[in-house]
């Protein structure tokens, strides 16, 4: 079996932050989204990956995940020239996947369990596809399945304006060989796309075996800041451990589960956990709340800042202000002026946006 991870598309809804890098390559708990996909493919006894990529960001990601040896695998890269739908990647894909079984996962999505559970049930079942089910609040976002009474999958609709079920379908798939055929069949939808959902549908039309099983466990699908925010909270929540490598001087207090790394000072400041704080980072006369990473090299003086997701070498000097719910991305320098008149003074890119209260 093979692992094959999307890690293209454009991230047109997390931009600002999404033009200057891969949104598979934002960090959750200060690791890159897309590690936690090669994780969970490596951890599922899979050592084969591609990963497919896009011209604007593809380097990025070459350079940050490598070829794999980190993890003792190794990592195929696959270029798409175009975000042509799910479909349009395996199809890009089909070199590198031969007549393989594969894991189809998407880079910017976390589950909580895992891709081993859904292998072992893939292989059992002795199905030609296999697909994550989950309730869904806001179906018509997303791919849903409309299920008969004995759970067997009666039709696949990619973001219908009125959906037959709020069983979205989650990013993560297991497919035989056959989804080449029906990828080969099925025709571009009013999107303009290949979609996968209409390949598992033709599967289905043609009496293969398409199989599912719903999701109790969490899911998370990191395409906006909400979501991203969402994500950092879980697995802070879950994962993170008291590890402190950094230094702790003057009246700093930390509590709870809190990860410092190395060459980190803190001084004159409380910590909360679940909250991640990198390396070489100088934070002074600040709190940091709970649910909040700190990326590398972060500097940070005379601030407070909870649930937010700071990025590495950012700068928040002088702020004497509460962060909350934010998404701040690499290089940033944040300050407060104190002139008269009192103002806001702002330098925005393209596409930014900005809740002042």
């Amino acid at each position: 079996m093979k692992g094959l991870i999307l890690s293209g598309g454009k991230g047109t809804r997390m931009r600002p932050i999404t033009h200057t890098a891969a949104k598979q390559l934002l960090p959750v708990a200060n690791k890159p989204i897309l590690f936690y996909a090669v994780e969970a493919i490596k951890d599922a006894g899979i050592n084969e990956i591609g990963i497919i990529i896009s011209p604007e960001t593809g380097n990025d990601v070459r350079e940050i995940v490598g070829d794999g040896s980190r993890w003792g695998i190794k990592i195929e890269y696959i270029l798409q020239d175009e975000p042509k739908g799910l479909a349009h990647a395996v199809k890009t894909a089909r070199g590198f996947l031969g007549d393989s079984t594969f894991v189809m996962y998407l880079g910017d999505n976390l589950i909580k369990d895992g891709v081993k559970p859904l292998v072992d049930r893939f292989e059992k079942t002795n199905a030609d596809a296999f697909i994550l089910l989950k309730e869904v609040a806001n179906p018509s976002s997303f791919g849903v399945a409309a299920l008969n009474g004995d759970g067997r999958i009666l039709c696949l609709e990619e973001k219908p304006a009125k959906p037959k079920s709020n069983l979205a379908l989650v990013g993560v798939y297991l497919f035989t060989k056959q989804i080449h055929q029906a990828i080969d069949e099925i025709k571009p939808s009013r999107r303009g796309e290949l979609e996968i959902t209409d390949a598992i549908q033709r599967m289905i039309d043609n009496k293969k075996h398409v199989a599912s099983h719903t999701l109790t466990s969490w899911w998370l699908d990191t395409g906006k800041k909400d979501d991203m925010l969402e994500a950092n909270r879980v697995v802070l929540d879950e994962m993170v451990e008291f590890v402190h490598k950094g230094k702790l001087e003057g009246n700093s207090v930390v509590s709870g589960r809190v990860h410092i790394g190395e060459g980190t000072v803190l001084k004159d400041c409380t910590v909360r956990g679940p909250a991640v704080i990198g390396s070489n980072c100088v934070i002074s006369d600040s709190y940091i709340g709970p649910f909040t990473s700190v990326g590398d090299n972060a500097q940070v003086s005379h601030a407070e800042l909870e649930h937010s997701i700071l990025r590495e070498n950012c700068r928040i000097h002088d702020f004497n202000g509460r962060i909350i719910d934010s998404l701040i991305g690499v290089n940033v320098e944040l300050t407060r002026s104190h002139s008269k008149p009192v103002a806001y003074k702002l330098m925005l890119g393209d596409d930014s946006k900005v809740e002042v209260v």
